[in-house]
């Protein structure tokens, strides 16, 4: 039912669907999207933005969608990272694997460590990479520790953000939240993918530095 929904690729759509039960749903959507690698096609902040929007008219508990998406996304990402974390060893003991090679490991070790704490926090707003983040770092064996305090507060920042601008926009966007609610939704995916290609760029050009002949 719920992946049903997701394909539907309206927000919307899915929260009435979900109804009584929206917050609820919602709640267990934004877990399997953050926990479960087979939910990276699910929305996320598109899905908060719109029960932001909702609760200002009342359709929805702000509270209840606050907290509980809060809690799911923490718990999300530390499923994730557990997963990262078990299947880290195997992977590493398989020099011939396809996909996660043990040189892909030691490179996101690496990664990771110099970039760690500030990529669990912005890989919130990129849609898919807030799905692998976790695992990522958990097969890179960061500190569990290390991860937690990081997962909280990117958890924090990522559904304030989303939900409270659905529910301040409200008021600008007034009855027509069926005409403006897929431009908005597209904005936001637009948005959410400028972190990566800054640093895609500043990687490639660091990378073309280091190519380039000493003179």
């Amino acid at each position: 039912m719920t992946i049903s929904l997701a394909l539907s690729l309206d927000p919307k759509s899915i929260l009435d669907s979900l109804s009584p039960y929206g917050e609820i749903g919602l709640m267990l959507i934004i877990f399997a999207e953050t926990g479960l690698l087979l939910g990276f096609f699910l929305p996320g902040d598109s899905l908060m933005f719109t029960a932001g929007l909702l609760a200002s008219r009342g359709s929805l508990n702000l509270a209840f969608v606050l907290v509980g998406c809060f809690v799911a996304a923490v718990l999300g990402d530390q499923v994730g990272f557990t997963i990262g974390e078990i299947v880290g060893p195997r992977v590493g003991r398989k020099p011939d694997a396809k996909i996660l090679k043990p040189e892909y490991i030691e490179r996101t070790e690496v990664f990771f460590e110099r970039h760690g704490p500030k990529t669990i926090v912005l890989a919130r707003f990129v849609p898919i990479v807030r799905t692998f983040a976790p695992v990522v770092a958990g097969v890179a064996r960061m500190r569990r520790s290390v991860f937690l305090r990081y997962n909280v507060v990117g958890a924090g920042l990522w559904v304030v953000v989303a939900t409270l601008l659905g529910y301040f926009l409200a008021d600008l966007i007034g009855d027509s939240i069926d005409t403006y609610i897929l431009p908005i939704i597209g904005l936001i995916v637009i948005v959410s993918l400028v972190p990566p290609l800054l640093e895609w760029r500043r990687h490639r050009n660091a990378t073309s530095g280091d190519d380039a002949p000493d003179v």
